[in-house]
C-alpha cells in the first residue's frame, strides 16, 4: 500500500440505513483507491469504533494514518470528541502517526451533489416558482447554523430557485421554511436534506412535511467519494510540507 492509511470516521446512527449508506460510500472509495488501506470507523452507536480501527491499523504495521471525519459541520464531534480519541490512540501507539483531516464541510462539490438529488426529483433549474427548503441537522452553535445558510445560496446558484434553510433539531423548522417560501411566491417546494445518509432525522423531516417532495440525501454520490479523497490528499501534502520544513 502507498501512503498513510485512510480512516473515514462517520457519526453513527441507530438507523441501519445510515451505516449501510456510509459503508457503501467507503467501500466505493476503497475500490477507487486500491493503493490505499481504507477503513471505516464510527464515533458512536455503530461498530467498528475509532479505537478498534486505529488499533487494527497499528497492528497491521502501518506507521501513518489520516483520519477523515465524514461530518458536514465542524462542531463538537470534530473539535472535541474525535481529537480526544486520537490523542488516546497516539498514547497507545506511539509509532503510529495519526493526523486528523478537515471535515467535509460546505464543499461546493457536495452542494453540486445535493443539487443533483434535487434535479432527480424532476425539478427544473429554470422554474422560478420552485422553492427549495435546505434542511440540515442544526447545532447549538449559532455560528455553525449561520454557515449552513451558505448552502442555500450555493444551491440556488445558476438556477431560478428560491431557497430557505431550516433545521431538524432547532429553529427555523421545516414548516417555517416552507411558510417563508410560500410567502415569497413559491408554488412548489422540495425538501433538500443536507445529510450524508438517511436516518431518524430525515424521517423526522418527512413526518413534518409529508405532502412535500423530499430529495434523497447525498448518499453514494461520486462527488462525496471525491471530497473524502481530497481531504485525505490535502492532509498528506500538508504533513509532507511540515516534515520537509522541520
Amino acid at each position: 500500500m502507498a501512503g498513510p492509511a485512510l480512516i473515514a470516521v462517520a457519526h453513527g446512527s441507530r438507523d441501519p440505513r445510515s451505516a449501510a449508506t456510509i459503508s457503501a460510500v467507503v467501500a466505493g472509495l476503497a475500490r477507487a483507491r486500491p493503493d490505499l488501506a481504507v477503513r471505516l470507523a464510527f464515533l458512536d452507536l455503530n461498530t467498528p469504533s475509532v479505537e478498534q480501527v486505529i488499533d487494527a491499523v497499528a497492528a497491521a504495521g502501518h506507521t501513518e494514518a489520516v483520519v477523515v471525519p465524514l461530518l458536514l459541520g465542524s462542531a463538537f464531534h470534530a473539535r472535541v470528541d474525535l481529537p480526544g480519541l486520537l490523542a488516546s490512540a497516539r498514547a497507545r501507539h506511539p509509532r503510529l502517526h495519526v493526523t486528523q483531516a478537515d471535515v467535509l464541510g460546505t464543499d461546493t462539490r457536495l452542494v453540486t451533489a445535493l443539487r443533483d438529488r434535487v434535479l432527480a426529483t424532476g425539478a427544473n433549474v429554470a422554474d422560478n416558482r420552485l422553492g427549495i427548503a435546505v434542511a440540515a441537522v442544526g447545532s447549538s452553535s449559532p455560528t455553525a447554523n449561520r454557515r449552513t445558510h451558505r448552502i442555500g445560496r450555493l444551491l440556488a446558484t445558476g438556477t431560478a430557485w428560491r431557497t430557505e434553510v431550516c433545521f431538524a433539531t432547532t429553529e427555523p423548522t421545516l414548516p417555517e421554511a416552507v411558510s417563508r417560501l410560500r410567502a415569497r411566491g413559491c408554488e412548489r417546494v422540495i425538501v433538500a436534506p443536507w445529510f450524508l445518509a438517511p436516518g431518524l432525522l430525515t424521517d423526522r423531516l418527512a413526518t413534518a412535511a409529508p405532502d412535500l417532495v423530499h430529495a434523497a440525501p447525498i448518499g453514494s454520490h461520486p462527488l462525496l467519494t471525491e471530497v473524502i479523497a481530497s481531504r485525505y490528499a490535502a492532509t498528506v501534502l500538508a504533513e509532507r510540507i511540515r516534515h520537509a520544513a522541520a
